[in-house]
């Protein structure tokens, strides 16, 4: 899913490599096959654009994928920082780190400068809310010289090129960033906890840097991407992307069958036998859906109840049925596809006792976006209420529950959540959704034992012991039941036999690059 606010970032993870993948021209994996380009691309997507397309939260995504917008540094197939905007980097010091910048241009013609490059960053840093990738962060730009930028952070952050490479963090043209009044901001300065005051909205079409330029938006139905010629990785084989955003799984995988549209986002499992084999593509991702009860009010708030709760669940259950085989039993917050955190299970000795449901009533929420959802909801909801909860269940469309889930006003929600869709580190994952400062916090845990064991892993800069740390303090968030693991995902996309060059990638931040075409 897309939340508004997102993970932030560091450490190194070591995903596999995914079989039958190549390195595209801007570096991403892609499926192989050769094909003549030049056609317009149709492509439907799960979710909408929930903030106008503002790169600072649930839209950043779609931009990335899309092949819009770009960072400093991108994640490889293993998870490591790569060359983006920025094709070196070295550190001077604990907290100064310089950027070589790649000779590129924005989509408005202008250069990509270093001015440009920190001007960017300290917007960021001033956005309400703040991107998940700031949070926390302190950190301020500046240009060196014509080409390299000078980022000093707060405090020693070893993985500052694995957080730059957030796609909330993406880099666009001054023109992008105006003030309510409508003029121009000036860039450099401070950003992350900075005391600037707020950035009025941010307009992406036609100022970032990608492949593929947003021209044209109708409302949260339909978006036009055209070619942008100048692009630094060379030209894009499609001449543009026609994008459908279509929240019904069922429609989605209708409009890839008719020939309506040419790529289906998260095809639902009910539908993948509808599809021809050479049609799907299976990605292993790390996305793990989780029970998430609400620790801070309601029934939930007692840990018996939600250890009553937890005892009620069977995650087996629902990989086999649910997910017909597309996903593997929930153990962990990390799934099986990162290597680090393979085969682990979380010692949780020590937790409360559970008590009887005794017919307690609790609402329990989720959204339509992901297809399997509801289904997990339905059967979340008979194993609840054969342990003797009274259980009311509630759809909706993602936009429409978000803000309603981080406010507490459902007793659990179920979600789907890539842990390392931003930047890669297992421990600004946890730091954003399960402590006291959370901002993505849906189960509200606001526990000093989490708060500190989250706290010694964000201290180790090696990356096994980052790692090793992360998984000390997983075990301390589920020993507070305000999380049930339930699978770790496979995404199944829908591929027009035509189509070539569709990027496969495990941590779900691009789709679309200049090798996809038809």
């Amino acid at each position: 899913m897309h939340p508004v606010r997102r993970r932030w970032a560091a450490a190194l993870l070591l995903l596999p490599l995914l079989s039958g993948c190549f390195a595209a021209r801007d570096g991403s994996p892609y499926d192989a096959g050769a094909g003549a380009g030049g056609g317009r691309l149709r492509v439907a997507l799960a979710f909408p654009p929930a903030e106008r397309f503002s790169p600072y939260g649930a839209d950043a995504t779609l931009l990335s994928r899309l092949g819009v917008t770009e960072e400093l540094t991108r994640l490889d197939g293993n998870g490591d920082a790569g060359p983006a905007l920025a094709e070196s980097w070295t550190r001077e010091s604990a907290r100064r780190w310089v950027f070589t910048l790649r000779e590129a241009r924005f989509q408005d013609g202008t250069d990509v400068t270093p001015a440009a490059v920190a001007g960017a960053l300290t917007h960021a840093g001033r956005a309400d809310p703040l991107p998940a990738a700031l949070t926390g962060v302190t950190l301020s730009a500046e240009a060196v010289d014509e080409r390299r930028v000078r980022i000093t952070t707060g405090a020693a952050d070893s993985a500052l090129p694995l957080r730059l490479s957030s796609p909330s963090l993406a880099i666009l043209s001054p023109k992008a960033y105006r003030t309510k009044a409508g003029t121009p901001k000036a860039g450099g300065g401070t950003a992350g906890g900075g005391t600037a005051g707020r950035e009025a909205a941010v307009d992406p079409a036609g100022t970032a840097t990608g492949p593929f330029t947003l021209a044209k938006t109708t409302g949260a139905t339909r978006a036009t991407l055209h070619r942008f010629d100048d692009y630094w990785g060379g030209l894009a084989h499609a001449s543009g992307i026609d994008v459908r955003f279509i929240a019904d799984g069922t429609a989605r995988t209708n409009a890839l069958r008719s020939g309506e549209v040419d790529i289906a986002e998260a095809v639902p499992v009910s539908q993948a036998a509808t599809l021809d084999r050479p049609t799907l593509r299976e990605v292993p991702t790390a996305r793990t859906t989780a029970l998430f009860l609400n620790t801070r009010s309601g029934p939930f708030a007692d840990p018996a109840v939600r250890a009553a709760a937890r005892q009620a669940v069977d995650a087996a259950a629902l990989a086999e049925d649910v997910y017909e085989g597309h996903a593997d039993t929930g153990r962990g917050l990390f799934g099986p596809a990162l290597t680090w955190a393979a085969g682990e299970r979380p010692r949780l000795s020590g937790r409360p006792a559970a008590a009887r449901a005794d017919h307690t009533s609790v609402t329990l929420a989720t959204y339509d976006n992901r297809p399997e959802l509801p289904e997990v909801a339905q059967v979340l909801q008979q194993q609840l209420r054969t342990a003797g909860f009274s259980v009311r269940l509630e759809v909706r469309e993602y936009s429409r529950l978000e803000s309603d889930a981080l406010a507490g006003k459902f007793d659990a929600v179920v979600a789907a959540r890539n842990t390392m869709l931003d930047t890669g580190d297992p421990v600004s994952y946890l730091a954003d959704d399960f402590t006291c400062d959370g901002g993505y916090n849906l189960a509200g845990v606001c526990d000093k034992a989490v708060d500190r064991a989250v706290a010694e892993a964000g201290a180790q800069a090696d990356a096994a012991a980052r790692h090793r740390a992360a998984l000390a303090a997983q075990t301390a968030v589920l020993r507070t039941d305000g999380v049930v693991p339930l699978v770790h995902q496979r995404i199944l996309h829908g591929v027009g036999a035509s189509v070539r060059g569709v990027i496969l990638d495990p941590y779900e931040r691009t789709l679309v690059g200049t090798g996809t075409r038809r």
